[in-house]
């Protein structure tokens, strides 16, 4: 496709997501007409934007245009630059396997919840995210982010009749708004210095404005971008907001709706603000190692099946963290072939985790529609109810535990090779930070593989433990549709990581810090194998796809020929005389206490147990008896509770001069007026 039709063809695809919007809710008095008129202009504009993306990511083009505005500081101004069109891309993949799985899982709310109101607000959301990556205005963009936020809370709090949904929400409002404080103070700086709305005019100007304008920036941009991002210690929301949404909105929510933070870090840090500080990079390499082993220590304790997932989107944001902290450190010593890599890494992974946490909230949907609840306790056995759903879930698994040739492999084999050429080519101080670094990241992997063989054993293996397992069912078509899409993608990234790199290579140099030629590193797409031209180290996932094929084929040959005359003999399992009960199995509780217990003085479990007694008065003989298990929250008791405090006794100081007297009031109005005046004199 030409760029003028591609040009043309983007207004367009913004059009069917307000068409779609808002013909859910001229029908949102008939559910069924309303479902089915959201699901078709949602599948049709993602499929549409991914197509669009697509060829414009395979042809290397971008283009800018404006539209028409009343309003002069407001222009409907769009930008789609290789990063613009990046996130686009990764957008309209998730989109398109949660319309198409939605249309199917949201045919459980009929009779319950009104699905025009539902179309309405999943339609605008897919329309906020396409526009807050592509806006060029901060005005404009500054309302793509409101329409995205406002959207994705409605959907949070769809099911409505849930207390804790509304919980959740609000939780979510509080903290969004927050986030959304700091950034507009970030462009309110950057206007002060640039006296311009538009990004590619702060592009230009940006880059020789003083450091301390620079850092305050950054700082900003920061707090603002990471609230949304879900960065430890501003993602409370995350684990409550994400579980609490419909689960193809969880997949939006958790896959690609918090890379809009990631989008914007790149943009400013990358594009807009001058020489990268090592400070910056430091501190962005801290918070990913902190995100990233907190978070899955979290998941590890989680019962929830869906809070279990959103703990892990922490821990994978905090290792697209770790790419771009080191990408930042090597920019500002200037070796910007490394940084290359640093932040090739982290593009990957933005968008490796984009599709395996689409997938495993796809699948965590299936089986709590099948099961009708959220707690891992009451699963068990599904693998022979659910086997496609199983299998779906164990891809997804498999990927986010970074197991080969799955694409969650690759990127973090490429995000351990930036901080590996850190620790071989900085000084002993810095050498020694990404020592700690990789050793986190390390650990990270190995929980997140144990976090999912709990996951999925407790899940879809041994007997089931509760009547809602029992009387599972395989997911309907849509919904297998929609997994299976994802599920491929994950081997198609994996095992082609060399030709995606070759594509992110050239669109890391686009942006203006980063702009040099490849000269130190090669990446060979021709063989879908990436390696460092230093020989620091060489990947070909292809390669090894095709060995492990061979290996699983020469595997079964001979245990065919060697089991070939045996006799198969089926009985009973020996079980000492008794009856085997699924209370024997292990427990996601008993799984995971091992660890909680060797972390108990960073996660502070607290343990409650309640007996029964055959005779409550004589207390010998114990009937029953039942153990809660709960982590307390350290980012709760010791940042947000004296934040809070802080805030009451400030406010209870204010209350002093709210006297009810008019006036006072007048007075007041008065010294205002009066040192407003002063201030403008001088």
């Amino acid at each position: 496709m030409s760029a003028v039709y591609l040009q043309q063809l983007f207004p367009t695809i913004l059009g069917l997501f307000t068409i779609g919007a808002i013909g859910s809710l001229i029908f949102r008095y008939d559910d069924e007409a309303a479902h089915a008129w959201s699901s078709i202009f949602s599948i049709v504009g993602s499929l549409s934007t991914l197509v669009f993306s697509l060829s414009l990511l395979m042809q290397g083009i971008g283009f800018s245009f404006a539209g028409y505005s009343t309003f002069p500081a407001l222009t409907f101004s769009f930008t789609l630059d290789h990063l613009s069109v990046f996130f686009v891309f990764v957008i309209s993949l998730i989109a398109l396997a949660a319309s198409v799985y939605g249309y199917g899982y949201a045919k459980q709310y009929i009779g319950k919840y009104n699905l025009g109101t539902l179309g309405f607000f999943y339609n605008s959301f897919i329309l906020g995210m396409l526009l807050v990556v592509t806006s060029s205005n901060i005005l404009f963009f500054l309302i793509a982010w409101e329409v995205m936020s406002v959207a994705s809370y409605f959907l949070v709090i769809y099911e409505r009749h849930e207390q804790a949904n509304i919980k959740a929400g609000t939780l979510y409002f509080v903290m969004t708004h927050v986030g959304t404080a700091f950034i507009t103070l970030a462009f309110l700086l950057m206007f002060k210095v640039t006296g311009s709305l538009d990004f590619g005019t702060i592009k230009l100007s940006l880059m020789t404005a003083p450091l301390w304008i620079q850092n305050m920036i950054f700082v900003l941009a920061l707090i603002g971008f990471g609230t949304k991002a879900g960065i430890i210690p501003f993602h409370i929301w995350l684990p409550s907001a994400h579980p609490a949404a419909p689960s193809h909105v969880s997949a939006l929510m958790s896959g690609v709706m918090i890379k809009t933070g990631i989008y914007m870090f790149i943009r400013i840090f990358f594009d807009l603000l001058g020489p990268a500080q090592v400070w910056w990079g430091v501190t962005i390499l801290i918070l990913g190692a902190i995100s990233a082993l907190l978070g899955v220590l979290y998941a590890l304790s989680e019962h929830d099946l869906k809070r279990l997932l959103a703990y892990h989107s922490i821990e994978n944001i905090g290792i697209i963290m770790l790419g771009l902290g080191s990408s930042l450190v090597f920019l500002s010593f200037g070796m910007k072939a490394l940084a290359l890599i640093g932040l090739i890494a982290a593009l990957f992974h933005t968008m490796n985790h984009a599709v395996f946490k689409g997938l495993l909230f796809l699948g965590a949907g299936s089986v709590i529609h099948a099961t009708h609840t959220r707690n891992i306790e009451k699963y068990g056995g599904l693998i022979r109810y659910m086997p496609q759903t199983a299998f779906l879930f164990l891809i997804g698994a498999m990927a986010i535990s970074a197991l080969p040739p799955l694409n969650g492999f690759a990127s973090e084999w490429l995000t351990f090779q930036a901080m590996f050429s850190a620790v071989s080519s900085l000084g002993s101080t810095m050498g020694m930070i990404f020592v700690l670094a990789i050793g986190a990241l390390a650990f990270t992997s190995g929980l997140a593989a144990a976090c999912f063989v709990k996951a999925f054993g407790i899940t879809f293996l041994a007997r089931p433990r509760s009547d809602e397992a029992k009387h599972a069912h395989e997911s309907s078509a849509p919904l297998l549709v929609g997994m299976y899409f994802l599920a491929t993608l994950t081997l198609i990234f994996g095992v082609f990581a060399g030709k995606v790199t070759g594509i992110l290579t050239v669109l890391a140099q686009a942006l203006q810090n980063m702009g040099m030629s490849a000269e130190t590193l090669n990446v060979l797409p021709s063989v879908s194998a990436v390696h460092l031209s230093n020989n620091f180290a060489n990947m070909s996932l292809g390669l090894l796809f095709v060995g492990l094929v061979i290996a699983l084929a020469l595997i079964g040959i001979i245990v065919g020929l060697v089991t070939k005359n045996r006799k198969l003999r089926r009985d009973r399992t020996w079980d000492c005389g008794t009856e085997l009960l699924p209370r024997m199995e292990i427990t996601a509780t008993g799984f995971s206490r091992s660890l909680i217990v060797i972390f108990k003085g960073l996660l502070r479990p607290t343990r409650q147990t309640h007996i029964e007694y055959h005779d409550a008065e004589l207390r010998y003989f114990p009937k029953k008896s039942v153990v809660h298990l709960e982590l307390k929250d350290i980012y709760l008791d010791n940042f947000y509770a004296p934040v809070q405090s802080f805030i009451t006794r400030l406010s209870n100081q204010f209350k002093r001069i709210q006297s009810g007297n008019t006036n006072l009031y007048i007075v007041y109005m008065l010294i205002t007026l009066i040192a407003l005046l002063v201030i403008l004199a001088h």
